[in-house]
């Protein structure tokens, strides 16, 4: 059943008491139900709305959360007891829906990728910023525990200097799930197996390796009807001297196969895998060798972590950059850089060279 306006105005107001904040999801496709899981399992968030195209998902989802329903994106936006905006469409409407809800003064959650432009993704940027109100990107997998063990080992120094990282990205998507929709493997929505499938772990390599100096890349539409790329490979230089690879794909029939990044240094050469970058496959560190089967054997016995978990992780680092009023981990700045090592790739892939990542920035004006 749909609330009232009157009941969630009730509520809203309760919550601004009790320190709660709101938060409203917009788009209530697959992806929405993490976010809302996520806000569900907290007590400091409220779900206050959800908003969607669709009245008839709008209802649906309203009724499966109780909360209330819109279709009018601009409406929600003027609701003054609205916090904080989750952008969960299609990522081609991500950084014009992001500029909506800051420009109307509220902070933003935004899906990856967090535009199709680096133009687009400035513009976010510069909104959160010129309306005082906070950006962050949903890049989960850092939070993911062999992730934030292997960041803190690199930081550590206990892997030495990176020499190398490799990300694979074996994936399988149907005929059925580009042609199924009016927006997946388009250019001016979505983009293909690099952008949407392969970007979270385009970022843990540059997370774990540092900012990215070049890179070659070639791309093919090999096994599906569509306007995008469903397959994806490159080489990267990074600016601290390492070398990287990445491979990205949606036509490794029949299912997804892998999803790893592989990280070697001078003194340790680790490998996380697993469905989203969350299991050890090998952790092979200096002085910490013999302690690799006993790693893997305890994380065997470990539950598989919750669904929404990471996106729980993300939402309550915005609640304390909004409170202790500071940057949110993963913020606008973070997100650019997975999305600017993408496009390059495609300008690559395109032009037949090699791109260096200066190319794709704004020249300034002298």
């Amino acid at each position: 059943m749909v609330i009232s306006d009157s009941e969630v105005d009730t509520m809203a107001d309760n919550g601004r008491k009790d320190g709660v904040l709101n938060f409203a999801l917009v788009g209530c496709g697959r992806i929405a139900s993490r976010h809302a899981d996520a806000i569900w399992a907290r007590g400091d968030a409220r779900l206050m709305a959800v908003c969607d195209v669709s009245e008839q998902r709008a209802e649906r989802m309203a009724s499966q959360y109780g909360c209330e329903a819109y279709s009018d994106l601009e409406r929600l936006l003027a609701r003054p007891e609205l916090d904080v905006v989750c952008v969960c469409t299609p990522s081609g409407l991500h950084a014009s829906q992001g500029l909506q809800a800051a420009r109307a003064g509220k902070h933003v959650i935004v899906e990856k990728p967090m535009a199709l432009t680096l133009e687009d993704a400035d513009e976010l940027k510069n909104a959160c910023r010129e309306n005082g109100v906070k950006l962050a990107v949903v890049l989960q997998n850092r939070y993911n525990a062999p992730m934030k063990r292997l960041r803190e080992a690199a930081d550590a120094g206990k892997l030495g200097r990176l020499l190398l990282a490799t990300v694979t990205v074996r994936w399988y998507r149907p005929q059925e799930y580009y042609s199924g929709d009016n927006w997946h493997g388009t250019w001016a929505m979505d983009g293909g197996a690099l952008m949407n499938q392969a970007i979270h772990h385009i970022d843990a390599l540059q997370w774990m390796m540092g900012d990215a100096e070049s890179v070659f890349a070639y791309t093919g539409t090999l096994a599906h009807q569509m306007e995008a790329e469903d397959t994806g490979v490159g080489v990267v230089r990074f600016k601290g001297g390492g070398l990287g690879s990445i491979e990205g794909s949606t036509i490794t029939y029949p299912a997804n196969i892998e999803g790893s990044l592989a990280l070697f240094g001078q003194k340790g050469s680790v490998k996380i895998g697993g469905n989203s970058l969350d299991r050890i496959a090998f952790w092979k560190v200096e002085g910490e060798v013999e302690h690799e089967q006993e790693i893997l054997r305890r994380q065997e016995l470990d539950p598989p972590p919750s669904r929404y978990l990471s996106h729980s992780i993300v939402l309550e680092d915005m609640i304390r950059a909004i409170r202790e009023d500071r940057e949110p981990a993963t913020n606008g700045a973070e997100g650019r850089k997975s999305l600017a090592l993408v496009l390059a790739m495609y300008r690559s892939a395109r032009e037949g060279r090699e791109v260096r990542m200066e190319e794709l920035e704004p020249r300034c004006e002298r």
